[in-house]
């Protein structure tokens, strides 16, 4: 057998495996809590996508809000005052239903009125005015009553809950049931079945329209992505306070079961709801997928405003309204897949939105067998079709396959308002390419381990990312190669040493010098040491960087840049703010593993490299913050230098032109470029011997900046002044110290 066949089955083999596992997860059989994870994010995402932006003027959220509660009281308020809500929201506001996401379960005994008949009963039985003013006042004491009918003046809706926990009391009265045991037959089977609820006083069940439970049905993440609309209790079957609103909105006649059949296209339609030609499907729980607005998409009433008749009538006028609460305190807060702070009311109101737009989602009865079909011809399409390609194919097959699979969701889902889990088919598809690619991985990852053994220490992992794709090209051999050089030292570090205990001195260091090699490192620099408080690094390899020059130059101005935000924090340490100085050069260097028996390191050494560090201790000279050779700046093109000596430095013969960096010549400001202009006319007037010119320049440069190169050449004129330079003077200052 050949390589090749070997490699073949091996991958064939996972994909096999990874097949299997995904359909015993399908059935049932194993629980891949991972297929769960990505299916409800897919969801989530899909949900946030297509939710309708438009404020939906059908709904109106009477809010018990935090204004309400300052104006009118804490929690619970008073059947009176609901009553006069109620009222108004019928007579004053025309509204066209009323449902309550809220439960009335117990008597209002808040006006008194149970006391004073306690005492009509007994001590005061035998007082005629008690009893005879106690009758003219008990209609306006009876707020059960007074609550009651208001809601006979309108279509209102009542809310309450009902209780899944064995033993769960059984508090008030439940309204009649939609639907009984017979009518259901085997489809409530996996239906809630409650044990006990938190119904509704008779007084105003008898009045209102209709009544429907509030019940959630969170996911296991506590995410809101459904809701029950049946629940079975004791042989007979309650819908839900959406269901009953809309139905009491439409004045619609009985709710009826659609039960779409079990032939050909039939067999995947879900089960039905019929509210006077209005379908909410329903899954096998009894739960619909809430299509959800995005957040704020209905119109909040505040409960105050409506109390006492404040809110316009063309806001309620015509529209469902639904009552509840947005109030932290009354902890009515859900998660759903669009927020994370969203109110149960709005819950209500998107599936109330969502059935009068017909576009509640729904998912195929048949779900368990087209997701394992799916699946098993994907994972052997895949499975054959990956270890015949290149690379490349594969991850264009791949993404072609995702592409397809999300498309035709998508259409599913818009077209057709069919949801289907894309967890199992993504796993799929990713897992095939995943273990047709792990032979690939497993050689790249020993590439890479090579390489990052060699030059990790040196470099950043996204250059070893890099080098590890050719790994035969890397080595730590010493070889002659362009590039530059950076220095930096901190001004003055032998005072600030002094003037710390060493813990201290060396977690500043460490901040400083972390900081500093991540800019580097990100302008693709390579660390050749720290020497004390100096960071030495260059540009060019281990990596060819063909912009060696820029990156470094652009490192140190970046350096420069980030100091002005350490210091403030390294203040609030407790530690001294701090300046830098330094120095970068290019030219031709020798790079690579260089040093004894006893120790290594890859670093660089030319001349090139001690001109670096003699243009970094000229800062100080200088009193500037970066200085850059000419090498350098003549592959810098888009950075904007400005002259500021021709010097011959300690140690060489030949003068050099140094430069400093006033930053990139598209959007330098201002101020730089007038900076430059003063100083080349100041520079010019020098060269030429006319003292007094450029005197007078340098004086109104400085005293705009105080800066000590102008101090520099005031110093020369003066000098020169008293001891005129000889007839071929060159202009070039030599420096006999480093």
């Amino acid at each position: 057998m050949t390589l090749r066949s070997r490699r073949f089955i091996g991958q064939f083999t996972l994909s096999l495996m990874l097949i299997l596992m995904l359909t015993l997860h399908l059935t049932g059989i194993l629980h891949l809590g991972f297929v769960e994870i990505l299916d409800n994010a897919m969801y989530d995402l899909k949900v946030r996508l297509t939710a309708s932006q438009n404020i939906d003027d059908r709904i109106v959220i009477v809010d018990i809000d935090d204004k309400s509660l300052q104006a009118e009281g804490r929690w619970p308020w008073s059947r009176e005052k609901m009553a006069r809500m109620q009222t108004n929201l019928f007579e004053q506001y025309s509204a066209a239903a009323v449902g309550f996401d809220i439960v009335f379960s117990e008597p209002d005994a808040s006006s008194g009125l149970p006391v004073l008949e306690t005492l009509a009963a007994n001590q005061l039985k035998d007082q005629p005015l008690f009893l005879d003013l106690l009758e003219q006042l008990r209609p306006t004491l009876d707020y059960d009553r007074l609550m009651a009918e208001s809601l006979g003046k309108g279509m209102s809706v009542l809310g309450y809950y009902f209780n899944v926990n064995e033993g769960a009391e059984r508090i008030a009265t439940l309204p009649k049931a939609s639907f009984t045991q017979e009518e259901l037959g085997g489809l409530g089977a996996g239906f809630l079945q409650a044990e006990g609820y938190g119904g509704a006083l008779p007084m105003l069940l008898d009045k209102a329209a209709a009544a429907g439970f509030y019940n959630s049905l969170p996911d296991n993440d506590g995410v809101i992505r459904r809701m029950p609309v049946m629940i079975h209790y004791q042989n007979a079957y309650y819908t839900s306070l959406p269901i009953m609103l809309t139905r009491a909105a439409l004045d619609s006649g009985e709710i009826r079961l659609i039960n779409p059949g079990g032939d050909g296209f039939n067999r995947l339609l879900p089960h039905a709801l019929d509210i006077g030609d209005f379908k909410v499907p329903f899954d096998a729980q009894g739960g619909v997928l809430v299509p959800y607005r995005v957040p704020g998409a209905y119109h909040f009433v505040s409960a105050t405003d409506v109390i006492n008749g404040e809110t316009p009538a063309s806001d309620i006028e015509g529209r469902i309204v639904l009552i509840g609460t947005t109030a932290p305190g009354l902890a009515d807060i859900r998660v759903t897949p669009v927020s994370e702070v969203f109110p149960g009311v709005e819950i209500h109101a998107s599936l109330i939105s969502g059935i009068l737009d017909q576009n509640v989602k729904w998912k195929p009865r048949q779900l368990t067998l087209l997701s394992v079909t799916s699946v098993i011809v994907l994972g052997l399409v895949i499975g054959i079709l990956l270890p015949m390609t290149t690379p490349l194919i594969a991850a264009m097959s791949t993404l072609g396959f995702l592409v397809l699979i999300l498309a035709l969701d998508l259409w599913a889902w818009n077209a057709l308002n069919m949801e289907f889990p894309l967890g199992a088919p993504m796993i799929a598809v990713l897992g095939m390419f995943v273990a047709n690619m792990s032979y690939g991985f497993f050689i790249e990852t020993r590439a890479k381990g090579q390489i990052t053994k060699l030059f990790g220490q040196y470099v950043p992992k996204e250059l070893v990312e890099e080098m590890s794709r050719d790994p035969d090209r890397y080595n730590l051999k010493g070889e002659s190669r362009e590039m530059s050089v950076l220095f930096s030292d901190i001004r003055d570090f032998t005072s600030i040493s002094e003037g710390l205990p060493a813990s201290s001195l060396a977690e500043m260091l460490n901040f400083y010098l972390s900081s500093m090699t991540r800019i580097v490192q990100q302008r693709r620099g390579t660390i050749d040491k720290y020497i004390g408080d100096a960071i030495m690094a260059f540009w060019g390899a281990p990596m060819p960087d063909p912009n060696h020059a820029r990156d470094a130059v652009l490192a140190a101005m970046q350096m420069q840049r980030d100091l002005d935000e350490l210091n403030p924090q390294m203040k609030a340490r407790g530690w001294p703010e701090i300046k830098i100085g330094i120095g970068v050069n290019s030219g031709k260097m020798s790079v690579g593993n260089m040093g004894s028996e006893f120790r290594m390191a890859y670093t660089v050494m030319a001349d090139a490299v001690n001109l670096a560090s003699r243009l970094e201790g000229l800062t100080k000279q200088y009193g500037l913050g970066i200085l850059v050779g000419e090498e350098a700046v003549a592959n810098c093109t888009d950075i904007e230098f400005m002259k500021v000596d021709a010097v011959r430095v300690k140690g060489k013969v030949n003068p050099v032109t140094i430069y400093e960096p006033l930053g990139m010549k598209e959007g330098l400001d201002i101020a730089a470029i007038k900076r430059k202009q003063d100083f080349e006319q100041a520079c010019s007037a020098f060269l030429k011997l006319d003292f007094d010119a450029a005197e007078d320049i340098f004086r109104k440069a400085n005293k705009r900046s105080p800066c000590k190169l102008y101090e520099i050449y005031l110093e020369r004129i003066a000098h020169f002044r008293e001891n005129p330079p000889p007839a071929d003077w060159d202009g070039v200052f030599t420096f006999t110290s480093k």
